[in-house]
């Protein structure tokens, strides 16, 4: 490619050979074609590799890494090896819709003042059925402030963001297990001000196999070290330890495909009433792991109106 592209679309990959095909499909066929797509393999140790390989097309930028060090220090390789001004993120399980890049760097070039920009995503299951439509919780920048600190504003693999002013801010806390974005979100809100197109641009995928399953399930203690972090901007190596200790004893077959399914059937119930749908995930989250006994409560919460389980949502308190 002559020249550096606007665009460096940021694809960090890890274990995604049952996905990543059509992930970096959904964005070769992009309507804005002036990027790169620099696709950071972390260490991965099945096919991975071997299917990026397989693709010819000249945007494609591989970096293979012998070792895996988390999808932060990732990130922060991919920053540094961008050559595009502007930084769309990625990951290797999910799928851009095809103006997604074109209307992302449209409002960034509009408007100057602005660093990043988010969407409105559609999430969808492991086998790619459509889960839910999700809207942020806050689209221009007053809102995304307001609430900054009570709930991540982004979903970070529908972000476009200006590189100068994240490498500015240190790019991404490599010991901010799961929550690495959510930290860079901070540390950039001096920096200018930040948006969410109110339409999905990017179908999120949910999957048992992904490190980050619903924080209910990580524990009062995980939410209590993350809120203190997000709240000073920088999390301590002595918190971080603790952290990387909670999700390493979480990170099990039993608990991430049970978290999964739970978490499937309570979007079937609150954000796309179907209630025999949740019904199926809740019994298997249920069958997994009989042993949490919120499932149970889910499950008999499945039988009432849809209005109860709307307004039971409503007055669910925001987590981080």
């Amino acid at each position: 490619m002559a020249g550096n592209p606007q665009i460096t679309v940021l694809m960090p990959a890890y274990n995604a050979e049952k996905y990543i095909c059509e992930a970096i499909m959904s964005v070769l066929r992009q309507t804005y074609t002036d990027f790169e797509l620099l696709i950071v393999n972390d260490g991965s140790t099945d096919r991975t590799a071997q299917i990026i390989r397989a693709f010819t097309d000249e945007r494609i930028v591989f970096i293979d890494k012998e070792k895996n060090e988390g999808v932060a220090a990732a990130l922060n390789t991919g920053l540094r090896a961008a050559r595009a001004a502007y930084i769309a993120r990625f990951d290797a399980d999910d799928i851009c819709y095809p103006e997604r890049l074109e209307k992302q760097l449209r409002f960034l070039q509009q408007n100057p003042d602005y660093v990043l920009v988010g969407s409105d995503v559609d999430y969808m299951l492991d086998n790619g059925d459509h889960l839910f439509s999700f809207k942020c919780i806050a689209h221009t920048h007053e809102e995304i402030m307001q609430k900054m600190y009570f709930y991540c504003p982004f979903v970070h693999p529908a972000v476009m963001f200006r590189k100068q002013p994240v490498l500015d801010a240190g790019g991404y806390q490599e010991n901010g297990h799961n929550f690495e974005d959510y930290l860079l979100w901070t540390n950039l809100t001096h920096a200018g001000r930040m948006y969410n197109l109110a339409e999905p641009l990017v179908k999120y995928r949910l999957n048992p196999f992904s490190i980050t399953i619903d924080e209910k399930w990580r524990g009062k203690r995980f939410r209590e070290l993350k809120r203190a972090a997000v709240t000073r901007g920088f999390i301590t190596a002595t918190e971080a330890d603790e952290i990387l200790n909670i999700i390493k004893s979480q990170n099990v077959t039993k608990i991430k495909h049970s978290a999964y399914n739970a978490l499937c059937g309570k979007k079937f119930l609150a954000d796309n009433y179907q209630p025999q749908k949740a019904r199926y995930h809740i019994a298997k989250a249920i069958r997994i792991n009989p042993l949490r006994l919120d499932s149970y409560l889910l499950y008999l919460a499945s039988y009432l109106p849809e209005e109860i389980i709307l307004w039971l949502h409503r007055k669910s308190p925001n987590r981080l």
